[in-house]
């Protein structure tokens, strides 16, 4: 019974990792270019957890990513 509680969860943590890198996506559409923090707002989920998704995103070549120095944030884009 623990191995199933272990693999529903797992399971269940990448149904909602996808479901909202979905919406990220979608957010960017809308919006076009936008940051880590706005992201998080719009999902209502802490700052790292959208910054860990959209640089999943960035990894499976979805987004791009774009360094702002001078700003000291990153703008995402859709590919």
């Amino acid at each position: 019974m623990y191995i199933h509680n272990i693999i529903h969860s797992v399971i269940h943590r990448q149904i909602i990792m996808n479901l909202h890198k979905e919406k990220i996506v979608k957010f960017l559409k809308k919006e076009i270019v936008v940051t880590s923090s706005e992201v998080a707002r719009e999902l209502k989920i802490s700052w790292n957890t959208a910054e860990k998704y959209l640089l999943e995103l960035a990894l499976e070549g979805k987004v791009i990513r774009k360094k702002k120095e001078d700003l000291g944030a990153n703008l995402w884009l859709k590919k």
